[in-house]
């Protein structure tokens, strides 16, 4: 007569190992680390679970080095390797490596999309999109900012192609024309000859020749070209983004189906307008750059950006920090598990710094502003205007209906950020890596050998980002 096992510890067992399956969806390295156990429970141990982000870890820094490498093909292995290092050692992905959560297998599957989608590999990226999806719904965002980020790379591929063409076919004409110079009496004909046809190939070929898309044009001609491009080439842009287009319809099902995006606990992650979460993004994000964004020649750059139009740039300023405060005082929510839960640093960056004193909050917001401001500019060095524009509207999609003010959720779009930012200083990227050393070595102290007790709950409590 069969036995069956009812006890609590084996119900336990079962459902971490099912979550462990569908969250994480690594069947490959589930099965091999479940070879060396004798038993089922056994297979789902701590260190067997948290091993799987440790294998994730290990292919996420994979990812991040080929996007390096795709990005910035002239950057040669060894220094490509490097940035790769520096950014597996990012404090808020290095420290999640060692614990059952699911940031490092989020940022895996997105880095794993996105990556796809630069080597044009639409529908295999869509579905790794579905994948980023299932691990954190959130991620719908960041799958629609790869989709968008791949439409503006589709339509400048094809611009950059049909200018290729215009000068390949101006080319084969001087050829024919040079020649067919024989003789000094012809070379007056020719002269005549050249001078007409260029004002007939101006007429020529008015509607096929186009201006490729700089990063030194202004947002609304970007816009215009991509509308373009996407109109000539509908078929061709509706047949490699379908995917992306379904598996956003299967979310919004899913959605109302599920009456929120949440799982779980709905009442303690309900939507808020958290629109302060953003300025603490920005914050955060220029003090893990420290030396880009808090350097003397950064500060010259945005100088001397306001210098060549200071009413525009003075108008921008005040908007920018009109915003800001104005998000600061009523767009601030102090989350009760923010409030409540001390094993978190936001805890104390929340009570020691930002509500210090009642002035203190606004105090910050030139920060917050030179912050994205920075941001900003260092992108728009090396992007277009209408990439970082869709990039400040993913981040705010993401960041805004948080009401818990958690630096985990800064991870994915502070890869896209520092993967985009054109870091050519090899001491700067030395000096990120120095920093985050230091920040991990400090953090995984206090999580091994500073623990405490709580009085109204029993078990030893550890300090996590």
């Amino acid at each position: 007569m069969g036995v069956i096992i009812t006890s609590n510890s084996s119900k336990q067992c079962l459902h971490l190992q099912t979550r462990a399956l569908l969250r994480f969806c690594s069947s490959n390295s589930g099965l091999l680390c479940m070879q060396p156990v004798s038993s089922f429970p056994d297979s789902c141990s701590t260190s067997i679970l948290r091993l799987t982000n440790g294998v994730l870890s290990v292919l996420c820094s994979i990812l991040v080095y080929e996007i390096i490498t795709h990005l910035r093909p002239s950057l040669d292995d060894k220094k490509a390797t490097f940035r790769a290092v520096v950014l597996s050692l990012y404090p808020l992905h290095w420290f999640f490596t060692f614990l059952y959560y699911t940031d490092v297998a989020s940022l895996t599957a997105v880095l794993a999309m996105y990556l796809l989608i630069l080597k044009k590999k639409f529908l295999l990226s869509s579905l790794l999109g579905a994948l980023s999806v299932l691990i954190r719904q959130t991620n719908i965002i960041w799958m629609l900012f790869v989709a968008c980020a791949g439409v503006i790379e589709f339509a400048e591929s094809h611009q950059r192609n049909s200018a290729e063409v215009v000068d390949f076919s101006r080319s084969r004409e001087k050829d024919d024309l040079s020649a067919n110079r024989k003789g000094a009496s012809m070379i007056s004909n020719l002269r005549k000859r050249r001078a007409g046809s260029g004002a007939r190939d101006k007429n020529k070929f008015p509607s096929q020749i186009t201006i490729p898309m700089t990063h030194s044009s202004g947002l609304f001609d970007e816009i215009q070209n991509i509308i373009i491009i996407s109109w000539n080439h509908f078929w061709e842009l509706l047949v490699s983004f379908s995917p992306f287009f379904m598996v956003f319809v299967a979310f919004v099902a899913f959605v109302r189906w599920n009456g929120s995006i949440v799982l779980g606990a709905k009442d303690a992650h309900a939507v808020s307008p958290h629109f302060a979460q953003l300025l603490y993004f920005a914050a955060v994000s220029a003090v893990f750059m420290l030396p880009v964004h808090f350097s003397l020649d950064q500060v010259a750059v945005l100088f001397q950006q306001f210098r060549k139009n200071k009413l525009l740039n003075f108008f921008q300023w005040l908007m920018a920090l009109t915003i800001s405060f104005l998000s600061v005082q009523f767009f601030s929510i102090a989350h009760p598990y923010l409030l409540a839960d001390n094993r978190h640093y936001p805890f104390y960056l929340w009570r020691k710094v930002i509500n210090f004193h009642w002035s203190t909050k606004y105090l910050m917001v030139p920060l917050y502003v030179y912050s994205w401001l920075s941001i900003v500019s260092n992108l728009a060095k090396d992007q277009k205007k209408l990439w970082v524009l869709v990039y400040f509207v993913a981040c705010a999609a993401s960041l805004v209906p948080a009401p818990l003010i958690e630096f985990r959720y800064y991870t994915i779009p502070f890869f896209f950020l520092i993967l985009h930012t054109n870091i050519t200083d090899h001491k700067s990227w030395l000096v990120m890596g120095v920093l985050y050393l230091a920040i991990n070595c400090f953090t995984m102290y206090v999580f091994l050998f500073r623990p405490f007790s709580w009085k109204h709950e029993a078990g030893t409590q550890r300090f996590i980002w």
